[in-house]
């Protein structure tokens, strides 16, 4: 990953559990911005500055070792001692985001570099008087999408400034919610549901990245990362990944996480991890699966609620994530 780049990542204990899942910016060859769920800020910090000062074990085989030998400065940019580095994120999602970020005002360098930009990629400009990084990633599945990283000391201001330059475009707010439908629609896993602690409400363990249907991202080619002989000797062993499912009928109830999925036979072979609605008007959801169930277009059923006494509503696996 070169300056200007970004990329989406896990980070693990020596047993493979997920601790969480990042989008890792690289500013420059020596400063990184690394953005994680917020419930799992102060967890995460700690298991950063832990490993950097030798205080966790990293690796089962060897007990002993420690990652020793780099000396990183780690800083949360919320913090008001981070000063005029400080940033929040605000996120600019979908068709006309570009549009929208370059009719808030930029010179013709800032507007070259953002019109350059693909996705994954990220600059610093001023965009409308304010001071930003600008970041071509998002979390809805859009194509065109930004994440705007702002002084908090300007978020207001910038807010409502995306807000009446946007409303030429039909720019609307939206919060997590929508956000949550967005993304469950599209297939991306959230912390908590498809991946780690809160998901394994049938299992003794926590989904892991290749479980929640992320296991492209591992990377076992590489000699050495924590977790790595623990990912690689639960891969042999997986039972079960997390798909996409929609429910035959638009007019059905609601699925929530832990609701339990069953095969033809009313056996029960995963459960519900999200359910939203899609741009159909249709539930869509993802669901953890046994792997024999978990092909395209494989019938399977939902007890909304679980409640067992009552007929399993109809559903089927999609493909994992939207065909575009």
């Amino acid at each position: 990953m070169l300056p200007g780049e970004s990329l989406y990542s896990q980070f693990l204990t020596p047993d493979a559990d997920v601790i969480d899942d990042t989008l890792v910016y690289r500013r420059a060859w020596d400063k990184y911005l690394v953005v994680v769920n917020a419930s799992n800020d102060d967890k995460d910090r700690t298991w950063f500055e832990s490993v950097r000062d030798g205080k966790v074990k990293i690796d089962n085989a060897r007990p002993f070792a420690r990652a020793y030998g780099y000396n990183a400065v780690i800083r949360n940019l919320r913090d008001p001692k981070a000063g005029s580095d400080m940033r929040v994120d605000i996120a600019l999602q979908g068709p006309k985001s570009r549009d929208i970020l370059l009719a808030m005002g930029v010179d013709d360098k800032t507007k070259a570099r953002i019109m350059n930009l693909k996705r994954t990629e990220l600059c610093d400009g001023v965009v409308g008087g304010f001071d930003l990084i600008v970041s071509r990633t998002g979390y809805t599945g859009e194509k065109m999408a930004f994440e705007l990283f702002v002084h908090p000391d300007r978020a207001v201001d910038f807010w409502n400034a995306v807000l009446k330059a946007g409303e030429p475009f039909g720019v609307k707010p939206i919060g997590l919610g929508a956000r949550d439908s967005l993304r469950t629609e599209a297939g991306l896993p959230l912390y908590g549901h498809e991946m780690g602690l809160g998901s394994g409400k049938f299992d003794e363990r926590d989904l892991g990245v290749a479980e929640g249907g992320f296991g492209s991202y591992v990377k076992t080619y590489k000699p050495y990362f924590i977790g790595r002989e623990a990912y690689v000797a639960r891969e042999k062993e997986r039972k079960g990944v997390v798909v996409r499912f929609r429910f035959d009928d638009p007019r059905v109830r609601m699925a929530h996480n832990g609701d339990p999925v069953v095969n033809a036979n009313g056996e029960r072979i995963g459960w519900v991890t999200s359910c939203a609605v899609d741009a159909e008007r249709y539930l869509t959801g993802q669901a953890y699966l046994e792997l024999k169930y978990a092909a395209e277009g494989t019938a399977i059923g939902i007890h909304q609620g679980a409640v067992m006494d009552r007929p399993a509503t109809p559903a089927k696996v999609v493909s994992r994530f939207p065909k575009l």
